[in-house]
């Protein structure tokens, strides 16, 4: 089955039954068992032509299948170094089961070689061995779906402020406080000397994101006014035009830069605005950051500093995530369109399978 929605109208969406495959010598058929929906996935759809989100897992013409992090099992295989029963982890489609090409098979896992992904971001083509990820832990299989993505480029917004000397500001301010990568930023941000973490969430979500205690400061997006005077970092999970334009013009000079990350208000559309005072919107785009790091640091480099500040943050995240899970595709299609809706508990990380 794949969950299809329409690439032009989000709101569409409709499940099918995909026809049974002859795999060729070489592919293997990936069993996806569960995986993570957050608002995340939105902003995979909304950027889904822009950023060839869509390209990663094609449907018929007109449609797309959103892109999700999840665990999958190799329920059968014509490659000789990828057995059956194999577990891994990474990028799926929101579907009940996915064929891939399997190539650079090592004991860490493997990168899915087919066509229609060789021009795509490497970062999202790569699938990790469960039982060789030093990052796993089975406690925490529903956590790794819901936030280890997101924590990635949490991770990567962190260290591009950092290694930028946070742009010589005071501090940094984050739309959508309440989103789960604008959490795990603020968690590290946190961690930093002399930078005040200031969060932007509605009226409604104000109540859970002070009780995180992350942000220094939260603040309400109908009260943009009564931020402190000073210098800032904007980094925008939200993507709303109107947002971005107060921060703006309440910061004007002392804004010493604006990242572009996410589009959680998706139907309030952003953009660089040419009479915006201060900097201009910069798109932050994480794989960038990850080849980067991971060319300077080494992968054991990388993937040591990155597991050491997810052990830390995981472990925290006891105190306030809260995973409901849900089988079949009435429930994903319910969610996903509560989610698209804005209508989700901020504290509540959906876990969900195409299964029955």
């Amino acid at each position: 089955m794949d969950f299809l929605v329409k690439q032009d109208g989000l709101h569409d969406c409709r499940v099918v039954d995909s026809e049974a495959v002859e795999l060729e010598p070489g592919q293997s058929l990936l069993d996806i068992s569960a995986f993570g929906l957050t608002s995340n996935n939105i902003t995979y759809a909304v950027f889904g032509e822009a950023l060839s989100y869509w390209s990663f897992f094609p449907a018929e013409a007109g449609w797309g299948r959103i892109p999700v992090w999840g665990f999958a099992e190799v329920a059968a295989s014509k490659h000789d170094n990828l057995p059956e029963s194999t577990r891994v982890f990474g990028y799926l489609p929101m579907s009940s089961d996915l064929v891939v090409t399997p190539d650079r098979v090592d004991q860490r896992g493997f990168v899915d070689a087919s066509p229609h992904r060789s021009g795509l971001p490497s970062a999202y083509n790569s699938y990790a061995r469960v039982e060789a990820d030093p990052a796993y832990d089975a406690r925490y299989e529903d956590q790794q779906m819901l936030l280890r993505p997101l924590f990635i480029t949490s991770f990567l917004i962190d260290d591009f402020l950092d290694d930028n000397g946070f742009f010589d500001a005071s501090a940094v301010v984050l739309s959508s406080a309440s989103s789960k990568t604008a959490i795990g930023t603020a968690f590290l941000v946190g961690q930093r000397d002399g930078i005040e973490v200031i969060g932007l969430t509605s009226p409604t979500n104000a109540g859970f994101v002070e009780e995180l205690a992350t942000y220094d400061r939260v603040t309400t997006y109908d009260a943009i006014d009564s931020l402190p005077e000073g210098t800032a970092v904007y980094v925008d999970m939200s993507g709303n035009a109107a947002v971005r334009r107060s921060v703006h013009h309440h910061y004007r000079d002392g804004l010493r830069h604006d990242s572009v990350v996410g589009d959680t208000h998706w139907d309030h559309p952003g953009g660089g605005a040419p009479e915006l005072p201060g900097p201009q919107p910069a798109f932050f785009f994480a794989p960038e950051r990850l080849g980067k790091r991971t060319k300077e640091w080494g992968q054991k480099g990388f993937d040591a500093r990155l597991g050491d500040a997810w052990h830390r943050f995981v472990h925290w995240s006891d105190q306030w995530l809260k995973v409901v899970r849900g089988n079949g595709p009435e429930v994903v299609e319910r969610v996903y369109l509560e989610l698209l809706a804005g209508r989700t508990d901020p504290s509540v990380g959906h876990v969900l399978s195409m299964q029955p």
